[in-house]
């Protein structure tokens, strides 16, 4: 078998490979035999039909089959004999077909970036240290009554906060349109969730007032057929209840699947869980950073097949997330996950290389310890530890969580941290990528 390689550009390899005639050749006669032993062929019997008619009847499929086995044996060979790492499937042409001459083809494809890792200490990281204070605590005891608030009808006007229910027709330019029509729907006035001056304009209202009201679509409204026309909705308003947050009692407790222990006993299941929440949101910031210094310093050629696996992937997520029943995921666009998918391939890669390097495996106590953690917000943890032991994709999956922050440990070592102290209410917002920063940053200075 002969075999040449020659770098087309960047990442991408062609290579040619030759196998001699008599290979072929030996497989295919090796596959017209077979087939003469079973083949029926009228005019003669079972096993007893000339090799001439057999390899006129069946010797071009014969041949196709034995060409195609012959191209991914061979293609194997090569790339281990020229120590190649092909990054996704070659595209293959065959060069030479001919009958009794060396069979020739050309694969292209790309190959998997050399990486030689920056250096650690260049990487800058910021390790946000926080906690659960008394007025913390007391805040989120308040945010969970409002998200449990329920609403009493009342006799008066309508203010914000109240929950109306409606019904209303909307129309642009005199028409109804698609979508402008509801009844006995539940607005909350103020909560935003209808296009400006809807909510305002039902401030003052009672229950059995008609209201007209006239508004204007947003310019960056979703359905571009209405963006930035005038519209005007009747509204016809059934009826107007005011919030009354619940009670901290045990109706209330047993909601959050705190059966016992009153007050105190709540205070300390939502304080476990803020405390929780707060670990976890400072690992990933300091993670995001870590991954972000990662990109920075390690500036690498990105395969091409595999940033297109990745713009699939991205493509089918968003359709999952989204319930587009109606839409296939190759309807999206390429570009709108690009650049996504370039950065999530550039860091897998990068990840990857590091833990080659330092030669990380997943660390069984870690593991564990993160099993039990996310089983501890069950009511029946160890059944929840036992599952994830059952099942090895689930186990497989913190396991890469766990791989990941060993990655992460192992930069931090060499990289440059600092502290800063928080409330605990910035800890927990989310982590923010350094491409993220750099946009904020630059409509900062757009503003200024």
């Amino acid at each position: 078998m002969q075999v040449s390689v020659e770098t087309t550009s960047g990442l991408e390899r062609r290579m040619t490979v030759g196998i001699p005639a008599d290979r072929i050749e030996s497989e295919v006669n090796k596959r017209l035999q077979q087939t003469a032993s079973r083949a029926k062929v009228d005019g003669f019997r079972p096993g007893k039909v000339p090799m001439s008619v057999i390899r006129k009847r069946f010797g071009g499929s014969a041949r196709q089959e034995v060409m195609g086995e012959v191209i991914q044996s061979s293609f194997y060979e090569a790339i281990m004999q020229e120590k190649l790492n092909p990054a996704g499937a070659p595209s293959v042409e065959p060069k030479q077909l001919d009958e009794g001459k060396d069979f020739e083809y050309v694969a292209t494809f790309e190959v998997y970036p050399e990486i030689t890792l920056g250096d650690f200490g260049d990487i800058k990281v910021e390790r946000t240290e926080s906690e659960v204070r008394d007025e913390d605590l007391e805040n989120m005891l308040e945010i969970l009554r409002k998200q449990n608030t329920q609403f009493e009808t009342v006799e008066r006007a309508a203010e914000n906060g109240d929950q109306l229910k409606v019904d209303f027709v909307g129309r642009v330019d005199g028409e109804p349109f698609q979508g402008g029509t509801a009844n006995n729907t539940e607005i909350v006035l103020g909560s935003g969730r209808m296009i400006p001056g809807f909510e305002d304009g039902l401030v003052g209202a009672k229950a059995g007032d008609s209201v007209t009201l006239n508004v204007t679509f947003p310019e960056d409204y979703q359905n571009l057929e209405l963006a930035g026309k005038p519209a005007e909705f009747d509204v016809m308003v059934h009826s107007v209840a005011a919030p009354a947050l619940p009670e901290l009692n045990d109706e209330f407790f047993a909601k959050f699947g705190v059966e016992e222990g009153g007050i105190e006993g709540f205070r300390a299941e939502v304080r476990k869980n803020m405390e929780r929440e707060l670990r976890q949101a400072i690992k990933t910031k300091v993670k995001t950073q870590v991954m972000d210094g990662l990109l920075a310093t390690n500036s690498i050629d990105v395969p091409k097949a595999l940033v297109s696996s990745e713009i699939d992937r991205l493509r089918e997520q968003a359709v999952q997330q989204f319930g587009g029943a109606n839409i296939k995921p190759e309807q999206l666009p390429a570009e709108l996950f690009e650049e996504q998918a370039k950065r999530r391939v550039s860091l897998g890669l990068v990840v990857a290389e590091v833990v080659k390097q330092n030669e990380i495996k997943p660390d069984n106590d870690r593991v564990r310890a993160m099993v039990e953690e996310l089983a501890s917000a069950y009511q029946e943890p160890e059944q929840v530890v036992n599952w994830y032991y059952q099942n090895e994709q689930q186990l497989a999956e913190i396991q890469s969580v766990v791989l990941e922050e060993q990655v992460v440990d192992t930069v931090l070592q060499k990289a440059q941290v600092t502290s800063k102290q928080v409330p605990y209410e910035d800890a927990v917002k989310p982590a923010q990528s350094a491409k993220d920063l750099e946009s904020d940053e630059a409509e900062a200075g757009a503003g200024e």
